[in-house]
């Protein structure tokens, strides 16, 4: 494996984390811009409101752009679909986030998946998301 922290074991192509991210949730592009809303709304109606960031409003604009799924229930789905294959939670999220096209795209961007699930295994996963996405 390459890459700077290779030398330290962490290497997400091979889900080396480190220890600080042991207990971590990897979160849908969705799910934090459902958080991120939130967070504006509160904002709004504060007496006082404060100027939220440049930083905090292009975040937002980017999950904006990129979020696949927008309701809670179909993030729900999402997450349980995918909790009940044998996949790894940044792997997860990562199909999620990603939502690749189809096999070799999902092997080539998540390289975990290639040894875990043979190509009519991925698809079907693919395919399940491509449902989520289309029909909320």
């Amino acid at each position: 494996s390459s890459g700077i922290n290779a030398e330290y074991g962490e290497d997400a192509a091979q889900l080396k984390f480190p220890s600080e991210f042991k207990n971590a949730d990897a979160l849908l592009i969705s799910e934090v811009h459902m958080l991120l809303k939130v967070r504006k709304e509160q904002n709004e109606e504060m007496d006082e409101d404060q100027e939220l960031s440049a930083v905090f409003n292009k975040t937002l604009e980017y999950t904006e752009k990129f979020s696949f799924y927008q309701n809670r229930e179909t993030i729900k789905a999402v997450r349980e679909n995918l909790q009940s294959k044998n996949l790894h939670k940044f792997e997860a999220a990562c199909l999620a986030n990603l939502c690749p096209d189809n096999y070799e795209e999902a092997k080539a961007l998540i390289p975990s998946l290639e040894e875990k699930f043979d190509d009519d295994e991925l698809n079907e996963m693919l395919e399940d998301l491509k449902t989520f996405k289309d029909f909320q």
